[in-house]
């Protein structure tokens, strides 16, 4: 039976002071082969995040059905409130662990990452720049890659085709998008036009990279307002990602950016011991960070039809090679890229 009154009956949530939202799933069932240093990663990607986040930032750690040690450790970071959440699943699959840590949440601004990356100073200070200066920008990655400039980056040539705003630039740091390589396995992913120029587009004297990855991206939170799909059929890979967290930025006419320097690397499976010098390298974050402006902005998406059927269009590869010669490249680098 029920005696009194719930006093937290039609009672408002309080409003806490965090606005940005970290979600990080984690999947390492043992320390055997593929996972033998898994567990040692995670380590240092917490540690990082800890060290190089604000102190509004939200940790939500997922655990996708990993075994006791980790259990426990994420158990001690929520005891020491270093996280702010954690979750406890079986095997569900990534996306479906990314999905329990959005729900019953409304954060501005929400990072999901791999339990592989290594943060480093500045990247959200980074991030929220290009968020700041590019009222269209949903999705914004502190890893720029040259090669994501046709993933999911169909408004962004549609909404400046014929700007001179967008042209390629010579890439800032070519060493860490050969870490990137090495990290996946393939030395020969990029090419060394790739290494050198990336495409750029500027605004406010600052500028951005096209495309972003998924390993590491900071999304706004208005990107899964109207998510329709809540499940993924893949434990990894398949459509997942572009169903659940590509397709929902583009419809809204959002714009795929990343930052132009590197701010976080991605370690893999198997721990080396540069992972450790630069870890000792960064410092404790102890600055205040403002939300970013712009956060509110819905891009106008009547012309999205419009956008695909343009996109279909400029991709077709002679009439690609032309528009990478007209914004910037050589015939030879044109054909290289």
């Amino acid at each position: 039976m029920r005696v009194g009154f719930n006093p937290n009956k039609d009672k408002l949530q309080e409003k806490n002071d965090f606005f940005h939202q970290v979600v990080v799933p984690v999947y390492i069932p043992n320390h055997e082969g593929y996972f033998k240093d898994s567990f040692k990663i995670l380590q240092y990607c917490m540690e990082s995040l800890f060290k190089t986040c604000h102190p509004k930032t939200y940790i939500t750690v997922v655990n996708n059905g990993s075994c006791i040690e980790v259990i426990n450790y994420l158990g001690d970071l929520y005891r020491e409130g270093k996280i702010q959440e954690q979750i406890h699943t079986s095997a569900i699959g990534k996306l479906n662990a990314v999905l329990k840590g959005l729900a019953g949440h409304n954060f501005d601004l929400i990072t999901i990452s791999d339990a592989d990356v290594l943060f480093l100073n500045n990247w959200q200070k980074e991030t929220y720049t290009v968020f700041e200066n590019f009222k269209k920008a949903g999705v914004v990655s502190p890893v720029p890659s040259s090669k994501m400039l046709k993933q999911f980056t169909e408004n962004i040539y549609l909404d400046n085709f014929f700007s001179n705003r967008l042209k390629f630039t010579n890439t800032i740091n070519k060493e860490s998008l050969k870490m990137f390589a090495t990290s996946i396995g393939n030395t020969d992913f990029y090419k060394d036009i790739h290494l050198n120029k990336n495409l750029t587009i500027s605004n406010n004297g600052a500028s951005a990279v096209v495309g972003a990855g998924h390993f590491i991206a900071t999304y706004k939170g208005k990107c899964f307002d109207d998510i329709k799909n809540r499940f993924s059929c893949f434990s990894l890979g398949g459509d997942s990602e572009k169903i659940l967290l590509d397709k929902p930025a583009e419809d809204k006419g959002y714009w795929r950016l990343s930052t132009p320097g590197n701010y976080a690397y991605h370690m893999g499976n198997v721990f080396e011991d540069w992972m450790l010098e630069i870890f000792f390298e960064i410092e404790k974050n102890k600055a205040e960070i403002k939300i970013p402006n712009n956060l509110i902005n819905k891009p106008n998406t009547y012309l999205r039809p419009f956008a695909r059927f343009f996109f279909r269009i400029i991709s077709q590869k002679k009439i690609w090679l032309l528009f990478l010669r007209y914004k910037g490249l050589s015939k030879e680098e044109a054909n290289q890229y």
